[in-house]
């Protein structure tokens, strides 16, 4: 019997799904496991396989099967699929298969490079493999930007966020500039009055690591389908059936680590709740980087650095730790909801995290448009990082340009979904605060059953069968709006 074009076109995509798997997983030895001499010939392994993925992708047949699924008969899902599936194939078409690779080795010789530069604050060393990133990044902007008529990092954003603009994304931002920074301030000032007790180590790694799993269990991590390991950055990646995080560990420093665990689970827990009955199919994926941030970040944040979690968690880390001054509850909960501007990003509280994610877009942004070039980045860096937080990284490559992994792979376009992800976060743990009157007791009581079952109920199960505004409206009733999280910030921290 012959195969309808839709069929042709899942069939296609279950192929190259399953070629996408082997790709996660072997980034994801590269950045885990890998020893370092095996570096370049897992570059070009996956560079080779960038290629065939989008040899199959950018065939002139798969182009035709679209134009004829699109006068078959399918439902509102295959319909869904299929905007996806020709979302995903005119993205690659716009480019060379020689960028497409190029790309992909200069990116794995970047991040490769980068291990061993930023702990020796290298930034001379860095920034000539960034150079050519920043090149071939810049050549694909140029390429999908005429195809869309729109700006090279708008077209960039796109990859990432659909829908999304730089346009909007300003007002967004300069909303956020006209209350964050008194916000921070006063947040700030009233913690001052209260002495606080830090946390006294050293606290061994392996016992963190029995705490970070502790916690994965609580929040209900499955662990026959992912695992737990250390990483120079902290990630989530592999399959929804085979989820791979990763942390890193300060024998000095207990939360940081417990935090990015705590983090990587919301990740790992969309990605393990995707909708399985369309294997393979774009519909099944994620909607959007900053829905999958939204997640991580209501799990990290909305959830994890709530009172009630946090008391939850308490009996844990003085199993583990032993009892001391600084885990008398009122002291511990302060302690981890403290407002201290830091050099960096992922161990930021979530009143100042927004800045680090504003200055990396403005950089980004006029980088890509080529406004600035990459010997600028330090200077401008130190310059924003004064005025958000008041702190200089003069000279601080390691702690300031050279502390992200996204640039070395060219991942631009990216560090918005961060804010965009704080933001649908305060906005959707609304609504589930609204739809679960007994959320916060049920948190105390250690059982998140119901929150989930929301989340399972209006995010994960959809993948990517709604737009992200669809999604969220579906969600909570409105489209994102940032007046959650404001509220949200204003009443834990004021």
């Amino acid at each position: 019997m012959k195969m309808t074009n839709y069929q042709q076109l899942t069939r296609t995509f279950l192929r190259l799904s399953r070629f996408s798997h082997l790709s996660s997983i072997a980034s994801w030895d590269m950045f885990a496991m890998m020893p370092p001499g095996g570096s370049q010939a897992r570059g070009e392994a996956l560079a080779e396989m960038s290629v065939l993925t989008h040899q199959i992708l950018t065939d002139k047949q798969v182009g035709q099967w679209i134009d004829g699924a699109e006068q078959e008969n399918l439902n509102d899902v295959e319909r869904a699929n299929l905007q996806e599936i020709k979302r995903h194939y005119e993205q690659a078409s716009l480019l060379p298969e020689a960028l497409v690779e190029a790309k992909s080795l200069a990116g794995s010789r970047c991040e490769h490079a980068w291990r061993t530069q930023r702990p020796n604050n290298d930034w001379e060393g860095f920034s000539q493999n960034l150079k050519e990133v920043v090149k071939l990044s810049r050549e694909e902007a140029k390429l999908r930007a005429e195809a869309k008529g729109c700006s090279r990092y708008d077209a960039l954003l796109d990859i990432f966020e659909p829908q999304m603009t730089s346009a909007r994304l300003d007002a967004l931002f300069a909303d956020l500039k006209s209350w964050l920074p008194d916000l921070l301030a006063r947040a700030t000032e009233k913690q001052a009055q209260r002495t606080l007790i830090a946390p006294e180590g050293p606290f061994p790694t392996a016992t963190q690591r029995e705490l970070g799993l502790e916690a994965m269990k609580m929040l209900g991590f499955d662990f026959n389908g992912g695992r737990l390991d250390v990483s120079a950055h902290p990630f989530c990646g592999g399959v929804p059936e085979d989820v791979r995080i990763t942390t890193r560990y300060n024998e000095n420093e207990l939360f940081s680590a417990l935090f990015g665990v705590i983090h990587e689970t919301g990740h790992a827990r969309y990605e393990q709740n995707l909708p399985r009955e369309w294997p393979g199919q774009p519909v099944q994926l994620a909607r959007s980087t900053a829905i999958h941030e939204s997640q991580s970040l209501f799990f990290e944040m909305q959830l994890g650095r709530s009172e009630a979690f946090l008391t939850r968690l308490l009996p844990h880390i003085v199993q583990r730790f032993g009892d001391q001054p600084a885990f008398a509850p009122e002291n511990y909960v302060a302690w981890n909801q403290r407002v201290k501007p830091g050099y960096i990003r992922v161990d930021a509280d979530e009143v100042s995290y927004p800045a680090h994610v504003v200055l990396r877009y403005e950089i980004e942004r006029a980088l890509i448009d080529g406004d600035i070039e990459v010997e600028d980045i330090p200077t401008l860096w130190d310059e924003k990082m004064q005025a958000w937080l008041g702190l200089s990284t003069k000279g601080n490559y390691r702690d300031g340009c050279m502390q992200d992994i996204h640039w070395t792979d060219g991942g631009f376009g990216y560090f918005p979904s961060y804010t965009l992800g704080a933001m649908y976060a305060a906005q959707l743990f609304h609504a589930a605060r609204a739809a679960l009157p007994q959320l916060n007791a049920d948190i105390a009581q250690g059982d998140f059953s119901a929150l989930f079952d929301w989340l399972r109920q209006n995010i994960w199960q959809h993948g990517s069968r709604f737009s992200t505004s669809q999604l969220i409206t579906n969600a909570t009733g409105e489209d994102l709006s940032a007046r959650y999280f404001r509220a949200h910030l204003e009443a834990r921290y004021l």
